[in-house]
């Protein structure tokens, strides 16, 4: 499936830099677009529909009309627990921001409210019935939030979702999970995805909202540290251990499942415990976007050049 016509032309590789609750902000949007990659930012990180619809402004005036830049996106918790969405939409139908993520519920309105002034809509999925559920809702765009991915992932393994995915959806499919480098989004798309999902490698980025205890911590943290439970926000999600430790709660004993917040009271589970995916031990610097979005472009390049001597010849296997 090739990118969507908006995209053409636009990106120096196939990404989207992830949403990510109380860490996207203009900054590291701003500066992935310029970049070639599609930065995107939850609206829910501007704690009102006001502040949301002047950082939609600042967003816009920083990135101009027309050029070359990546598009942009902002995602929208569809979560009935989500009482902004409504007027945050208004806000997105008005500005006609180019892509709306959404996540965590189905809003067929919306999906036709986005397609009314010529947006995109992509819609996470952690399952084969959610992806089935929205691919006949007509979205534009799946993006399947597979094992090790940062805050709410779902449990397959990313070749089982490419696969199972594609055999009912012919849109463009976005693969999250695990992936820090270019060459892990040039196998991406080897295995059939048409972009990549990257959330915490970026979160390790200069222009990133994440405080410095959290910068530490990527950088020291490996797969290991990762823990994937319900306990934190409602939904299985994977968290960081050592925040979880920090907060005074025992990763191995949780309790209970929590309750859903996502932003409309002071946030403890994500303010205090954070979410990261478990391609974090890939992480060992805290370089500005636009120097990440270089190295990612220039390993993804590398990467699909070489693929061309992958074969059995190449490593010893049979010919005949």
């Amino acid at each position: 499936m090739p990118l969507p016509a908006a995209f053409a032309g636009r990106l120096r590789v196939p990404i989207i830099a992830a949403p990510m609750f109380l860490i996207s902000g203009p900054d590291l949007v701003v500066s992935c677009c310029r970049n070639g990659v599609v930065g995107s930012f939850p609206a829910l990180n501007q704690r009102t529909t006001a502040g949301f619809a002047d950082w939609l402004d600042e967003i816009e005036g920083r990135l101009g009309v027309g050029g070359e830049v990546a598009p942009f996106g902002v995602n929208l918790v569809v979560h009935r627990s989500n009482p902004r969405l409504e007027a945050d939409l208004a806000v997105v139908v008005e500005r006609k921001v180019p892509l709306v993520i959404t996540s965590l519920g189905l809003n067929r309105d919306l999906i036709k409210a986005v397609h009314g002034y010529g947006g995109l809509v992509f819609h996470d999925v952690i399952n084969l019935a959610f992806a089935a559920k929205a691919a006949d809702a007509g979205v534009d765009g799946l993006i399947a939030v597979s094992a090790g991915a940062g805050g709410h992932a779902g449990p397959l393994n990313p070749f089982a979702a490419l696969t199972d995915i594609r055999r009912i959806f012919d849109g463009t499919l976005v693969l999250g999970g695990a992936l820090s480098n270019g060459a892990q989004v040039a196998a991406a798309r080897l295995a059939g995805a048409d972009m990549a999902y990257l959330g915490t490698r970026f979160m390790a980025t200069q222009e990133s909202m994440a405080p410095q205890a959290l910068r530490s911590m990527l950088l020291d943290s490996s797969a290991a540290d990762i823990v994937y439970t319900p306990a934190i926000s409602g939904v299985h999600g994977n968290f960081l251990r050592p925040s979880i430790l920090a907060a005074g709660r025992d990763p191995d004993d949780l309790g209970k499942p929590a309750s859903y917040d996502f932003g409309t009271t002071e946030a403890k589970a994500w303010r205090d415990i954070w979410a990261a995916g478990q391609g974090v031990g890939a992480i060992d610097d805290l370089p500005a976007a636009s120097e990440l979005c270089r190295r990612l472009a220039e390993e993804y390049e590398a990467t699909l050049a070489g693929a061309v001597n992958l074969s059995c010849r190449t490593v010893g296997g049979p010919v005949d």
